[in-house]
Order: structure tokens, then C-alpha cells, then sequence
């Protein structure tokens, strides 16, 4: 399964959990890393080009930090200009069907303030509910997220980058 993970960081360098799960990705030379702030400084988006690294992937993984609870802006703005109607979604917009979709992302505090009752009042599934409903129109298989949490000690954050990349390369059953 060719997997491409297309990593959203403003500042990866200065991010310990997303760059240590990005360097463990890159040790596996069967996935595609794509970084979005360091190709698109700009933001000037090449709309043919990702269309084109989206169809040679089964496998697309979003990797961000999570951003007031949604997607860094950069990656936001990938979604609205790449993925287009007539050829994400819509009549004859086919080319993501069947398609895979994990979301992978960081957050500041313990996984424990994301639920019912938590500080933050929302799970991290419903927090991620827009990527979902994206996965459902583009008629992707939206799969379970992989999230990080910030409060990990290196030992927990060195576990989570093994569990991350056996994550991206395990067949779904």
C-alpha cells in the first residue's frame, strides 16, 4: 500500500512530538512525506501537482498539530483549493474514492481534557468530526486518529513514534 503523509507544521523544528513522529516516518522509505510549510511558503498552492501525488497514494495521512481545534490554516486552504469538486467529490469527482484517511495529531495537554466532562467538553473524535465528514464526501475510508499528546516524557514519546509508523504501515483487516 503506497502511503503518503502530508505533514502540516508552521515550525516543525521547533514541535518535539511532531518532528520525533516525523522522523521515525521518514526511516521508512515506502512512505511519502510531504511537508506543506516548506513546500508552499507562499501558500501558493499547485493544485495539479497534489492532485497527482494524492492519486498515486492508497493511503493519506494528515499530520498536524491541532489548531484551535482543526487543522493548522496552511493545511485548511490545501483541503479548499486541492480538494475541488468534479474531482474529490461530486457527480464525477472519483479520484479519492476508495481511498484511505488517518489523522494524525498533536495535542498540548493530557489526552484526558478531551471528553465528556474533560475541561475541554469534546472528545477527540468529535473534535475531528469536519476531517470525517471530508473522508465521507470525498468517499474515503475515514480510519480511527492517532493522537499524540505534548505531556509525553521521551521514553512514552519514542513508543508513540513506533506505534505511529506500524499505524501507517499496517493493512487495514
Amino acid at each position: 500500500m503506497k502511503t503518503l503523509v502530508i505533514l502540516a507544521h508552521p515550525n516543525i523544528e521547533a514541535s518535539r512530538v511532531n518532528r520525533r513522529l516525523i522522523e521515525e516516518v521518514r526511516k521508512h522509505s515506502e512512505i511519502t512525506v510531504h511537508e506543506l510549510y516548506s513546500s508552499y511558503p507562499d501558500w501558493v498552492i499547485d493544485v495539479p501537482r497534489e492532485q497527482v501525488l494524492l492519486e498515486s497514494h492508497d493511503r493519506i495521512v494528515f499530520q498536524f498539530p491541532l489548531y484551535w481545534y482543526s487543522t493548522p490554516p496552511l493545511m485548511k486552504k490545501w483541503q479548499d483549493d486541492v480538494l475541488t469538486y468534479g474531482w474529490a467529490y461530486g457527480s464525477h469527482g472519483k479520484k479519492l474514492q476508495g481511498k484511505e484517511l488517518l489523522i494524525a495529531t498533536s495535542i498540548g495537554g493530557r489526552q484526558e481534557v478531551y471528553q465528556a466532562g474533560g475541561s475541554n467538553h469534546f472528545t477527540m473524535s468529535e473534535i475531528l468530526r469536519p476531517l470525517h465528514a471530508t473522508a465521507n464526501m470525498c468517499k474515503m475510508t475515514y480510519l480511527p486518529a492517532f493522537v499524540v499528546d505534548g505531556a509525553s516524557d521521551e521514553k512514552q514519546l519514542t513508543e508513540a513514534a513506533l506505534r505511529y509508523v506500524n499505524l501507517i504501515l499496517k493493512p487495514r483487516a
